[in-house]
């Protein structure tokens, strides 16, 4: 058949049998046709990559009407200050898809990324990982977000966006708590992860959402220290990425993170739930911007501090938030100051207490577990969480042959936020359980792999790392998260196994 030619196919309906074959026989019925156009004339050539953007456009929107399951991201990143001090994802946007390193933020909502027009943006970090910039014109699926898009409508309402007449684009410009910010416009692309869809299945997927492309920076985020593409948003907002993919049943409301502590780094991060037998949880504040919760009480060693129940409360700019934008962690004066008296009476005898640059500090000579006191914030609902002294101290160096070590706690001047960051988070199971309201967590190596479990739209739990399941469930699936080393940082990788088990 010549080059060009026309396709062409034959429709027959509403025919009784033997007009059918009339129709298809050509003699005397209804022949019915319908042209069809090539999306790629034929006398052109055209590039492989453009084909297999317009199929990953096709497959976002098939993936909507998937049944929702668990996504995972790689981890990088450490919660040394004197290190890294931040813990970073990779996310991959546009098509063909470009590759981003992300700060993972629980304390924000927006993922943005720097766009290649950005205004003092670093070009190179001292974490040595290669920045990038988005680019609206090499990407054949975005789409600018305009002022009369009713998603910015929505996005004005919340106070993060606002529109001028200049180009009609949905703008928005915020600032962070330590000063710095970003401003740009929401543009809406495909996002590509790894997602585990119903029982065992892996697959390579996307969906389109709306992100911030960011034209300028300022304060800390221009240096190039610790720099990065971005910042992954994990807010409960509608327009933070684990809100825009559970609203379309893409994946659970719900997503976990295990950040590695000591060595490299590193750890999990799931849009799903992460399950162990030890997680304990406390209600959310609700209507609250962030993950506020209700911190009772602080003990020592055991003991209640005597501390003012209302520098607890949220009001306001008060309250107590978990944060894993945060580096250090940051307490009330009201009870700092108990703590910290609390933790020096209880310190061993061969410890030295001594105030470095404003900071209480200590001369060790052997390991801090066996010379300081265990910590405890105790929340709403009998949820404690128990601080080992990694957990709270901070090593600065060696004074005369004696390792030096500090507080890792901030006091915070008069009435304020206690924000809980990653010095505290680390080396713990976090599950964010926004379907209902509820923040867990439990010890854990998360060099280690844990156990997560998969909901299709159904109140169906799979109890990973279990070879029996209950009753009420038809079907078990068996597979855990895993990471592994890679370029000196983990980066994770889902191990699946592996099977069925039928009632």
């Amino acid at each position: 058949m010549a080059a060009g030619f026309l396709l062409v196919i034959t429709v027959v309906a509403g025919l009784a049998e033997a007009d059918v074959v009339s129709a298809l026989g050509g003699g005397g019925g209804f022949q019915r046709v319908l042209t069809l156009e090539r999306a790629f004339p034929v006398e052109e050539r055209v590039e492989l990559e453009a084909v297999k953007a317009r199929d990953r456009a096709r497959h976002s929107r098939m993936l909507q009407s998937y049944p929702g399951g668990i996504v995972d991201f790689s981890v990088g990143g450490t919660s040394d200050p004197y290190a890294v001090g931040l813990y970073y994802t990779k996310v991959r946007l546009g098509s063909p898809p470009r590759e981003f390193n992300v700060q993972i933020d629980t304390g924000s909502d927006i993922l943005w990324v720097t766009c290649s027009s950005c205004n003092d943006c670093p070009l190179n970090s001292g974490l040595g990982i290669p920045l990038n910039f988005f680019d609206a014109a090499t990407s054949s699926t975005v789409s600018p977000i305009s002022c009369s898009d009713s998603i910015c409508a929505s996005i004005v309402q919340i106070a993060s966006a606002e529109c001028s007449n200049e180009g009609n684009l949905c703008n928005y410009s915020f600032q962070y708590g330590d000063g710095s910010g970003t401003s740009g416009f929401y543009m809406s692309d495909i996002l590509y992860f790894d997602s585990i869809l119903g029982t065992s299945l892996i697959t390579n997927s996307s969906a389109p959402i709306v992100f911030g492309c960011t034209t300028s920076l300022f304060g800390d985020l221009t240096k190039s220290d610790r720099a990065v593409d971005g910042i992954f948003g994990f807010g409960q907002q509608g327009l933070s990425v684990i809100s825009q993919l559970s609203s379309r049943g893409i994946t659970p409301k719900v997503f976990s993170h295990c950040l590695r502590g000591e060595g490299s780094g590193g750890g999990i991060l799931v849009l799903g739930e992460i399950l162990d037998p030890r997680i304990v949880y406390t209600p959310l504040v609700p209507s609250q911007p962030h993950y506020n919760l209700y911190l009772q009480s602080i003990a020592v060693n055991g003991q209640v501090l005597p501390i003012d129940q209302a520098v607890f409360t949220t009001s306001g700019n008060q309250g107590t938030i978990v944060d894993s934008g945060t580096t250090l962690a940051y307490l009330v004066e009201g009870a700092y100051d108990p703590l910290v008296a609390a933790i020096t009476a209880a310190v061993s005898t061969s410890v030295k207490p001594i105030i470095s640059k404003g900071n209480q500090c200590y001369l060790i000579s052997a390991s801090v577990g066996e010379m300081f006191p265990t910590v405890a914030f105790n929340f709403a609902g009998g949820a404690s969480m128990v601080l080992r002294p990694i957990d709270y101290l901070v090593r600065m160096g060696f004074v005369d042959g004696a390792a030096t070590w500090c507080i890792g706690f901030v006091k915070v001047q008069n009435q304020g936020t206690t924000i809980l960051g990653d010095l505290v988070l680390k080396d713990k199971i976090f599950v964010y359980d926004l379907a209902h309201q509820r923040i867990g967590w439990a010890d854990y190596d998360c060099t280690s792999s844990v156990n997560v479990s998969i909901t299709s739209g159904k109140d169906e739990y799979v109890n990973a790392g279990q070879l029996s399941v209950s009753r009420s469930s038809s079907t078990s699936v068996l597979f855990k998260l895993m990471h592994d080393t890679y370029n000196n940082y983990l980066v994770l990788h889902l191990l699946v196994l592996i099977g069925f088990l039928f009632l």
